[in-house]
């Protein structure tokens, strides 16, 4: 339409500006010119590049958005690999559970007292040796049969050794969490070696039991099996 519009004018000059004008896409079938909207944008950034350099800029436009995809590849791969064997004991109970020695008798003497000064029922309770004891030692990165350490399991992180211990009792009724500021400032080394060395003789002095406080049925909903 524009060509022939051209022809039919008398001015020379005219014509050619328009012929020109519609031999580059300057007129569409409906004799308007392109819209200024996303699709003329590519036409004003291959202008003056050339074939090679068009393909050059298409490639790194490519390549640029792979690492994208690649990043959120990466984090939802992440994601899913945290969700483990022992997160689902926090799917309806956000409670921290401590994971304790079933054999003890030091370690289900330490249940007893904390029972008895959670009187706000802030504390479950599971043995090393049960199924979640083991689901939530992996969760906290450790060796399914490690029971060298009290492990204090909350739903964001996992304490153990003197760090546990403190932990709970702030978890207690007064006066322990006062008592508890007292020892946090003490340095960690100093208080993980008294620790493990209770602990490593803990059957010598206090000897084991064949029982485990978890079968008591009155405080079913603070022991996870």
């Amino acid at each position: 339409i524009g060509v022939a519009m051209a022809r039919a004018l008398p001015d020379g000059r005219l014509k050619r500006a328009v012929v020109a004008a519609a031999s580059q896409g300057g007129f569409t079938a409906g004799g308007r010119s392109p819209s200024r909207g996303a699709a003329a944008h590519p036409r004003r950034v291959v202008v003056g590049m050339g074939r090679k350099n068009v393909a050059g800029a298409e490639a790194r436009g490519r390549f640029a958005a792979e690492p994208a995809r690649a990043a959120f590849s990466d984090s939802a791969s992440t994601s899913s690999a945290a969700s483990g064997p022992g997160d689902k004991y926090f799917a309806k109970d956000k409670r921290p559970i401590i994971l304790f020695d079933g054999v003890c008798n030091l370690c289900n003497g330490g249940v007893n007292f904390v029972l008895q000064w959670d009187s706000a029922s802030k504390l479950r309770f599971a043995a090393l040796q049960s199924e979640a004891g083991q689901n939530l030692l992996e969760r906290s990165n450790r060796r399914r049969d490690d029971i060298s350490s009290i492990v204090l399991v909350e739903e964001s992180g996992s304490f153990i050794k003197s760090e546990a211990v403190l932990k709970i009792a702030t978890y207690l009724s007064v006066p322990f969490p006062i008592l508890a500021q007292f020892f946090f400032p003490l340095p960690l080394f100093v208080r993980d070696t008294v620790y493990d060395g209770v602990a490593a003789n803990r059957y010598t002095f206090f000897g084991q039991t064949k029982e485990c406080r978890i079968g008591d049925t009155s405080y079913s909903d603070r022991f996870v099996e």
